[in-house]
């Protein structure tokens, strides 16, 4: 039988492997499917995609289909986050010229807490202002920036936040835009790489199981009983599946390497899938346990909590109504249809839809249909928790 052809956007990161996985590896073919896969230049234009009808399904920022909801950027729509694609997968880095301030003040670039790179952060912050790069204004990156400046010393400095696209990140700070970014990988480390910067902080130091990429589809084609959601689905839950067995680790670099990075060694890859990150030109190296998650406690479930999570970072951070933009942004993360197209497959699903997010401090076994389910820590570093239960205070 000739397959369905599906056209998916995504822009080159190493978080995109589970759709070039998913068609590479043949756990498209198996439900029936090939997937035209369409790189796109920036968030805005993936997003724009998919909204536009020019593709079937996307891989976005987690964020960007709640602020879509939300109306923010000027942008409402009725989008889908079928899946979670991957958790965690950040990383903040820093200029040559601050990571020889931060060197002077002895910091250490251990990567792992949140508080004390703040701290030294503020101090290097050239005339107390810091430039900050990040891939999109409706981003996890955004949200976690935000978590950790206002809880640190950096809410004494000026946040000067800029838009750049995740493969412009290095050049943007060679040329001296920005003085720090946060974005994913390999991006952090194609600028330590080219020598123009230094590693400082995990993403999963702020938040320890952050909802990073989701796929993303349109409401009416999500929901449409003939429009091969289901199969979509499960051929992405496998290439997860896959992805996460360490020995796959070298196959999945290489692939990415051809297929969605074409200008990045396999090496850099590597580096992110293994959490062995390479930090300082000098080659000293950190590893960073569960750097990214693809499978693994539950990654893939798209929990409405984080959901209401997010619309709350975003409703705070561009002046909304909280609870509102909340129960909005619950409606966007599609626990329903991960339910009814996965569990027949026999994967084991939690009894509930939502958690409380920041309360996991080690891996947990929870309720499930087969009870074989352990999530892993959520923390967020100031021991921040947020119940979906409770009303907005």
């Amino acid at each position: 039988m000739k397959p369905v052809v599906l056209r998916a956007a995504y822009v080159p990161l190493v978080d995109a492997a589970p759709l070039i996985v998913a068609e590479a590896m043949g756990f498209a073919a198996a439900e029936g499917l090939q997937l035209d896969l369409v790189a796109a230049p920036s968030w805005s234009a993936a997003r724009d995609m998919l909204i536009l009808g020019q593709v079937d399904a996307a891989h976005l920022l987690s964020p960007i289909p709640v602020a879509a909801a939300l109306g923010l950027g000027g942008v409402r729509a009725e989008l889908a986050a079928v899946s979670v694609l991957s958790v965690n997968g950040d990383v903040i880095g820093v200029s040559r010229r601050i990571e020889e301030r931060l060197r002077a003040d002895g910091f250490a670039f251990e990567l792992n807490d949140a508080l004390a790179t703040a701290r030294a952060l503020a101090r290097a912050a050239p005339g107390g202002r810091l430039r900050m790069g990040v891939p999109f204004p409706f981003s996890m990156h955004r949200i976690l920036l935000d978590l950790w400046a206002r809880a640190t010393p950096l809410a004494d400095i000026a946040f000067d936040i800029r838009t750049v696209p995740p493969p412009l990140m290095r050049r943007a700070l060679a040329d001296d835009e920005i003085d720090a970014f946060c974005v994913g990988e390999p991006w952090g480390s194609v600028a330590v790489e080219s020598g123009v910067g230094a590693l400082v902080l995990a993403g999963r130091a702020i938040w320890a199981f952050a909802p990073e990429k989701v796929l993303a589809m349109r409401r009416d084609r999500a929901e449409d009983p003939s429009g091969n959601t289901g199969a979509l689905m499960r051929a992405i839950w496998a290439a997860g599946r896959w992805l996460s067995r360490p020995d796959s680790r070298d196959a999945a670099a290489e692939l990415m390497a051809r297929r969605a990075l074409t200008d990045v060694p396999a090496e850099l890859i590597e580096r992110a899938l293994s959490g062995q990150l390479t930090i300082l030109q000098t080659g000293q190296q950190r590893h960073v346990p569960s750097f990214v998650e693809f499978h693994a406690g539950l990654a893939t479930f798209p929990w409405r909590s984080q959901a209401r999570f997010i619309a709350d970072r975003l409703a705070i951070l561009h002046g909304l109504d909280r609870a509102g933009a909340r129960d909005a942004g619950a409606r966007v993360f599609r626990t329903d249809l991960y339910r009814r197209h996965l569990g027949p497959m026999g994967i084991d699903l939690p009894g509930a839809s939502e958690k409380v997010e920041g309360a996991i401090t080690h891996p947990t076994p929870v309720a499930s249909l087969r009870g074989g389910i352990t999530l892993l820590p959520d923390r967020f570093f100031d021991g921040r928790i947020f119940d979906p239960a409770l009303p907005v205070s």
